[in-house]
């Protein structure tokens, strides 16, 4: 048996190709690559602009059921998918997320895939990449930097200093920063005023890059943030402080999708990272249309479980942007589905075919939530070696009396030779013309409805509560001509419901409204419930305490 290799052993010993051996691949120029080192790069406004009038090609999300300790290993699957639709011919092109450095060194890890189906550099990518998050996060804290500038020399737009809602952010877990009070230390140091932190994949600023189409749309966008209110209760927009143009400046370079590889050295673009519990959960905008002008199949996917990443990824990114998915994979694993079914994580490795059953509530659940939205789905059950026969002959068993099919798929050990069965049959799929998407919810719907639609269809909760201060808050914004904007969902990834601790499929659940904030630049209104945080902690024994660099100069501890 072949001596165990961690991601980071087997990413580092893949054999790379030159960033424009890889955009060679599809077309791009190498004066069209704007490179990061030998191994990344940046693909030009000029050269996207120009893909203007081909025609696109398929859409394939990979979703999941909802995350356990167990692992799932969606973006693990999105990569290995990419390559094998390469693999049987289809010139296919990944598209995924950054990683955020919050659970990098906190407890998810990092978001390059795994085994042999991750994108690489691996090392690069979960830490600062080319830079994008660093700008995002400047922007961001340049327009909180620009509020409290205004308001010192003179306050001429009237803000409100109680009324401000633009807070800052930065790319870490750090529960300290949530709720604090700034300027303090006298008359020099400005007005002091209640603030916090957010993480800044929870950023408008990040869903903003991720949903604009170009340059002049991202400034437009940015223009329309409303950062706080007057003393009247009228809103104060970026654009008011003058503050659109430079945080456009500060965005040029990380408005264009990056370009990466395989360990196959199949071409992968990695850019944007909006968290899905927190966020709209999806890669940018910008980068999936310019994989479908350059492959014949993008391989995209949606955080977390499918009732939040799959939800936002239909009903925002795709009613945003006017794309149509042609399939959906949910990915399962035989270890999270007895998870979800009531056995404990140090137990996982032994054979229970009866708990296996009872967790496939949840996968069902995933399963019937997308075909809702008019979109095929095959599930690939991402294959543990302590998975036995009897369970996976249970799950196959149990998707097949909903009228799909589940593929047992071993990319993980065996990259894109794993996964050929998977990849033919999304491209039966993709190409068999079933797919007649639709949204959840039109438009017109009325905001607290939309909420309703989400909970009841998705969620299947029972009932929405929320205060008055909520429901007048989002009559408040239909009256402003906010009312046709989607919701977005801000919830705890672990269930269905709003208690992590609720695994399966629950039903009749309460959905509790904490607070609800208006994204006017994204094009959202983003929907708080539970106790969900839009800042994380770090957990009791964070993985940064097992990152580190060895005597040869090499990372240690990233996953």
């Amino acid at each position: 048996m072949a001596a165990y290799k961690s991601d980071i052993e087997i990413a580092r010993a893949a054999d790379k190709k030159r960033i424009f051996d890889i955009g060679a691949k599809l077309g791009i120029p190498a004066e069209q690559l704007a490179p990061y080192g030998h191994d990344k790069a940046k693909i030009s406004a000029e050269f996207i602009a120009g893909l203007a009038g081909r025609p696109d090609g398929k859409l394939i999300l990979v979703t999941a059921i909802n995350p356990t300790p167990a692992g799932e290993g969606k973006t693990t699957t999105t990569v290995g998918l990419g390559d094998g639709l390469n693999r049987i011919g289809k010139k296919a092109v990944v598209c995924i997320r950054e990683a955020s450095l919050g659970p990098c060194f906190g407890v998810k890890g990092g978001a390059a895939g795994g085994g042999y189906a991750q994108v690489i550099p691996m090392e690069d990518i979960n830490l600062h990449f080319t830079g994008d998050f660093h700008a995002i996060t400047s922007a961001h804290n340049l327009l909180a930097a620009m509020i409290d500038n205004h308001i010192y020399w003179g306050n001429e737009q009237d803000i409100d200093i109680r009324r401000v809602t633009w807070r800052r952010v930065m790319d870490m877990n750090d529960r300290a920063l949530r709720e604090m009070v700034s300027s303090l230390g006298g008359v020099a140091n400005g007005f002091p005023r209640q603030s916090g932190f957010d993480i800044t994949v929870a950023s408008e600023v990040m869903a903003i890059l991720c949903l604009a189409s170009d340059l002049r749309d991202l400034e437009a966008r940015l223009g329309n943030i409303i950062v706080g209110y007057r003393r009247d209760k009228t809103a104060v927009y970026a654009r008011d402080l003058k503050a659109d143009g430079a945080m456009a400046v500060l965005l040029k370079d990380a408005m264009q999708p990056n370009l990466v590889q395989t360990l196959e050295n199949n071409p992968a673009l990695v850019h944007g990272g909006p968290f899905a519990n927190i966020a709209h959960g999806c890669n940018s905008v910008i980068a999936t249309r310019t994989a479908l002008k350059l492959g014949e199949y993008v391989v995209t996917e949606a955080g977390f479980g499918a009732d939040l990443g799959a939800e936002k990824f239909f009903d925002i990114k795709c009613r945003k942007a006017g794309l149509k998915p042609d399939a959906a994979v949910i990915v399962a694993t035989v270890r999270a589905l007895k998870m979800n079914g009531g056995v404990r994580k140090e137990d996982l490795g032994t054979e229970n075919v009866s708990a296996l059953k009872k967790g496939c509530s949840n996968l069902g659940r995933h399963l019937a939530n997308v075909r809702k939205f008019g979109v095929p789905v095959v599930v690939a059950i991402n294959h543990f070696i302590s998975d036995t026969d009897a369970e996976v002959a249970a799950v196959k068993e149990y998707v097949s009396r909903l009228g799909a099919e589940a593929i047992l798929c071993r990319h993980w050990a065996e990259g894109s030779a794993g996964i050929e069965d998977l990849a033919y049959k999304v491209v039966e799929l993709a190409e068999s013309g079933q797919a007649k998407f639709e949204p959840l919810y039109p438009d017109d719907v009325p905001l607290f409805e939309k909420i309703e639609v989400v909970a009841s269809k998705i969620y299947h909760a029972g009932e929405v509560t929320a205060d008055k201060a909520v429901r007048d808050q989002l009559q408040a914004w239909e009256d402003e001509g906010y009312g046709n904007l989607p919701v977005c969902m801000a919830k705890t990834q672990y269930s269905f419901s709003t208690d992590p601790n609720l695994r399966g499929a629950p039903e009749g659940h309460i959905v509790p409204v904490r607070e609800v904030r208006l994204s006017a630049g994204a094009g959202f209104i983003v929907v708080i419930t539970g106790e969900i945080m839009t800042m994380p902690g770090l957990p009791k024994s964070p993985s940064a305490e097992r990152i580190y660099l060895n005597e040869q100069g090499y990372i240690e501890g990233l996953f």
